[in-house]
């Protein structure tokens, strides 16, 4: 042994120098595997070094650089020893002296490296270090991501602490804060010592920090006492100074139960339990697992939780499985056992028990000799805990929010920038109820104007009609009762559907329409963190090879999408799981360079809509790149590339988002006239679809998914009409709403920045997202947009202008109509003519009026022309669904779409009165250019209704559905062209109905596009008033 040889010392002084080591993790360590001759040769060792006072190397041989041990033994530094590690690599000391655990390795494994030295791996190592802190430990992220603290001991000494910035020490108390990561859709733990968190955080209670129960008596203690001290110093409150903004806190926080016997009973179960967990942790790994797997337990990822859960079956009895999907019951800490499995492949289990059904705890028979707990015999018995609920400020914070204090939080203001008028008497006080409206951002005004939100009122006073009343139904402004304020301060958001709901008049417009702007101001200026993006306008793409090469990557001007075969080598994963609050986005792709057979892999990860994520570009050989993109793909989705085709959803995992991407435009002059390039730039503005998809929440920018396919989109309609039938059940389950609700916004995913995704859970979610998907005139507006992305990214040829090619593409004849001609002045009248005299928010003037011949719809209208009562009628939309019309035509809403929001059933709706249709443009001062559609429609024979009546299949012998209003063009009025079609452009008079009606206006209703052909498109200017 060298010079340990000439130190023989006596066996009493190794016994004394191994009792003064006994602290030491190290000693602990080989004591545990009861290895007495290397304790006595590690023991000698260092009692030979501290003796001689040699210099020993604390120095990587590989690196030959120091690293200063937090242990005094090996603390002294010595320029001897910087050289000899330099010049003499081949001694017997051959490590960093970092921690003291690795001097065992150096005596043991002479001549070896560490085989984990920070300085020799270099950035590997750091970086799977980095990992460590940054990712949240699993049982934590399952059970605790909505409460914004942690307390736990440390599991290693490798955590530093945010305040201070030193290590935390191995199995001290430590508390975190939960922050939101910017570099991945998760969380992260920020530790700090037990003094330094509470000189920067403030929790309210106990209840906000996880885990506090499952720490020992004493170390609750010393958090509560903390937290007493905190309130104490936010007593000055409402003050002046730096304080003066900060809330005061409750009156009377209760942290302890109320009863001393109940607190007594916990305070035991906790030592009892502590010290079941302190003899247990000597035992082997595989012995706790070989425990676990034999009482039918799931084992947890983590030391820490394999030997929680252990010390908990052995306590209280194992576990039986949860009686709904068959999965491990973990407890909570302040809420009870909740089950970890996954009730669908989309959704976790939310079941939770304070009292789990438990068995009788087994001990494997190779084990019970020499079992730790000694004489023990297993006995069911349940736990006793305290229930909490988290303060009401307790949230999960963004990396790099201020935290030196608490904050107000402001509440949801649902009526944000809306206007109420109140007429007649009202059950609250009219100052009270003023004041409910004010807190939830509305204002009571008292002059009736075109942009209100809704009048509040009763029964009686709509009966009265009184001057005032006759001015609202001139407006077309519901009238609502005043309930709705009540019921409105449940709501987050606008709340449109339940304005429709709580509407008592039979008048009223398009609510959407009307408060286009104002939900427009609300949502602009809502304060966003640093994380959530604004849109960038407009994202460029370049189609290459086989598909979109992401611009993210960098090599979009060099390199296209690998494909072989049929195989392309590009996807887009997608995953929103509304209980842990993720909404991500993973994408995947293998480049090929353009000229030479150079290839990378590129992957880019992170949370629709914000900023945070990363992204990581790698060349590699061709196998290479395809052997990792088929493993990532694997790793990510729970299935095997080959097999996507059958692709099975798996729980936890992400799932494809089925992408269809256009290809690029290009910049030459255009040979079109000029007002025809001018529709083609309104209709394929990019910018203006933009807009309309931030007011869907869907985000392009950030994914950016390009556009998704009509078969993700009809998934969607499926999963909409299933949450329909699911809200017509009385007893609705929870999970099933989750459910649905996760597989929706995957399927379609949304921006929701770092707030969570909201459960659809009533009829108004589903309305909003049918608003999305079929939007103003109950059609498909999604399927329009994404129409017209695909024509807006067609690919045209190198020496055309990409007007002229978006021309081409709609297959759609289009002339600009003569000004001075008959056809022109007959449509100025029935412009001017038809404009309601409840639609007086602007007027409407003629830019230019285009003559449009769909190519096969003369073809396809041809059976229909022998139909008596052929008439031309108004039909209007959004500019940015007008590609979609143009080149496909007008469509009926698809059997997947819900069918809510249709008066009279699935079917293409058209009326006589031409600012009705306008309302449909979603124009506003801002944006007062709109288009309507003049069409031939074969009305047939009509079906007369006067109120709604959901229709799926007409009465014999009736070709079309007339929605009989109580104003009409005037029939001695009308205009007959050429070819017999009826032009009702008198202007409107009271229909003469012996019915009451619930409509105002005249609607047709027809469910055969072959019943329709499109023959005028006019380009018009709405010269808003207001």
């Amino acid at each position: 042994m060298g010079a340990f040889s000439r130190y023989s010392a006596s066996l009493a002084i190794v016994k004394q120098s191994l009792f003064s080591l006994v602290s030491s993790p190290l000693t602990q360590w080989i004591k545990r595997r009861g290895n007495e001759r290397l304790l006595t040769i590690v023991t000698i060792a260092r009692l030979a070094e501290y003796r001689l006072n040699a210099p020993v190397n604390r120095h990587c041989p590989s690196c030959a650089r120091e690293e200063r041990s937090r242990f005094p033994l090996f603390s002294r530094r010595s320029e001897v020893d910087i050289r000899r590690t330099q010049q003499n690599v081949r001694g017997p000391v051959r490590t960093c002296f970092v921690r003291q655990e690795k001097f065992l390795l150096c005596i043991i494994n002479s001549g070896k490296y560490w085989p984990y030295c920070p300085l020799k791996r270099g950035r590997s190592q750091r970086n799977r270090r980095r990992r460590r802190r940054s990712e949240v430990d699993g049982r934590f992220g399952e059970m605790n991501d909505d409460l914004p603290y942690l307390v736990e001991y440390a599991k290693s000494g490798r955590s530093k602490c945010r305040l201070c910035k030193k290590f935390i020490c191995k199995a001290s108390l430590r508390l975190a804060e939960i922050v939101q990561s910017p570099v991945h859709d998760g969380k992260i733990l920020n530790w700090y010592h037990t003094n330094c968190f509470f000189s920067k955080q403030r929790p309210k209670s106990t209840s906000d920090i996880a885990c506090f129960d499952e720490i020992r008596n004493e170390d609750q203690d010393i958090i509560r006492q903390n937290l007493a001290k905190g309130r104490k110093r936010t007593k000055g409150a409402g003050g002046s100074g730096d304080l003066a903004d900060i809330p005061p806190p409750p009156k009377k926080i209760k942290d302890e139960p109320e009863d001393a016997e109940e607190e007594n009973l916990m305070k035991k179960q906790n030592e009892k339990l502590y010290a079941i967990k302190d003899q247990i942790s000597t035992l082997d790994k595989k012995d706790m697992i070989a425990i676990l797997e034999l009482n039918n337990q799931e084992i947890p990822t983590g030391p820490s939780n394999i030997l929680s859960l252990l010390s908990d079956i052995l306590y209280f009895g194992a576990l039986q499985p949860c009686l709904k999907c068959g999965g491990q019951f973990i407890y909570n800490s302040g809420l009870g056992y909740k089950c970890t499995g996954n009730a669908t492949e989309w959704t976790k289990c939310e079941y939770v028990t304070q009292d789990p059904n438990r068995k009788n705890c087994e001990i494997p028979s190779d084990l019970k000799d020499d079992f730790p707990v000694r004489s023990y015999k297993s006995k069911v018995q349940k736990r006793v805990f305290k229930l909490t609920v988290p303060s009401s400020s307790s949230s999960i914070k963004k990396e790099g929010d201020e935290t030196d204090g608490p904050k107000v939080q402001e509440k949801p203001r649902p009526l944000k920038n809306m206007q109420f008028v109140i007429i007649g008497r009202t059950q609250k006080d009219k100052e009270e109820l003023e004041k409910e409206i004010q807190l939830l951002g509305g204002t009571v005004v008292t002059k009736v104007h075109p942009e209100l939100a809704a009048v509040i009122s009763n029964e009686n006073e709509v009966k009265k009609m009184t001057k005032r009343m006759e001015d609202v139904k001139s407006h077309d402004i519901q009238v609502i009762t005043e309930d709705f304020i009540e019921e409105a301060k449940e709501y987050t958001d606008a709340p449109i559907m339940l304005l429709k709901k709580k509407t008592i008049s039979s008048w009223g417009g398009d609510i959407a329409a009307r408060l286009g702007n104002v939900i427009a101001k609300s949502t602009a200026f809502k304060s966003k963190n640093r994380f959530e993006k604004s849109s960038s306008g407009k994202v460029k793409v370049k189609v290459k090879g086989g598909g979109v090469v992401d611009p993210h990557s960098g090599l979009e001007n060099y390199a296209h999408v690998y494909q072989r075969g049929k195989d392309k080598y590009t996807v887009t994963l997608g995953q929103t799981d509304i209980q842990s609050n993720k909404n991500s986005y993973y994408k995947l792709q293998i480049l090929k360079h353009d000229n030479q057979e150079i290839y990378h892999l590129f992957r880019s990860w992170g949370r629709i809509g914000t900023t945070i994520g990363g992204k990581k570009l790698k060349g590699m050989s061709l196998e290479k790149c395809i052997e990792q993109f088929e493993k990532l793909y694997e790793e990510k989705t729970g299935n095997q590339w080959k097999n996507r085709d059958n692709f099975v959803k798996m729980p936890k995992f992400k799932y494809p988002i089925d992408i269809d991407h256009g290809d690029l435009d290009s910049d030459i002059e255009s040979n079109l006239p000029k007002p025809l390039q001018d529709l083609m730039r309104l209709i394929f503005d990019v910018a203006e679809m933009k807009k309309v998809l931030l007011e869907f929440e869907i985000d392009m920018d950030k994914m950016p998914l390009g556009k998704l396919s009509e078969k993700q989109i009809e998934k969607a309609y499926a999963v909409l009409m299933e949450l329909q039938e699911i809200l017509k059940k009385a007893n609705i389950d929870r999970t099933v709403l989750i459910d649905a609700s996760n597989r929706f916004y995957t399927l379609i995913p949304h921006n929701f920045g770092t707030s969570g995704p909201k459960i659809l859970e009533t009829s108004e979610d589903i309305q909003k997202k049918c608003d999305m998907l079929l939007y103003m005139e109950r059609m498909d507006a999604l399927l329009e947009i994404k129409k017209s992305y695909e024509l807006s990214y067609d690919k045209t040829d190198e020496k055309e202008n990409p007007l002229d090619g978006y021309y081409k593409r709609l297959k759609t004849d289009i002339d600009v109509l003569d000004k001075t001609s008959e056809e022109f002045k007959m449509i100025e009248k029935y412009v001017q003519n038809t404009h309601a005299a409840t639609h007086t928010q602007y007027a409407l003037e003629i830019e230019d009026v285009f003559v449009v011949k769909r190519q096969g719809e003369e073809q396809r209208f041809k059976p229909f022309e022998k139909l008596p009562n052929r008439k031309l009628l108004w039909h209007g939309s959004r500019t940015t669904n007008y590609a979609g019309i143009l080149s496909q035509g007008l469509r009926i809403a698809p059997p997947e779409a819900p069918v809510t929001g249709y008066m009279f059933g699935k079917g293409i709706y058209f009326t006589d009165m031409v600012s009705k249709s306008a309302n449909y443009c979603c124009t506003n001062s801002n944006s007062p250019t709109g288009l309507l559609l003049l069409c031939e429609v074969a009305l047939g024979n009509m079906y007369e209704r006067y109120h709604a009546d959901y229709i799926e299949k007409l009465p014999k012998e009736k070709h079309s559905t007339l929605g009989r209003g109580q104003t009409q063009p005037d029939p001695q009025t009308v205009y007959k062209t050429e070819d017999d079609v009826e032009v009702p452009y008198g202007k409107g008079v009271p229909a003469n109905i012996n019915k009451n009606s619930a409509l105002l206006y005249n609607e047709y209703v027809v469910y055969d596009v072959g019943q329709i052909k499109i023959r005028y498109m006019l380009r018009m200017n709405f010269k808003f008033k207001y």
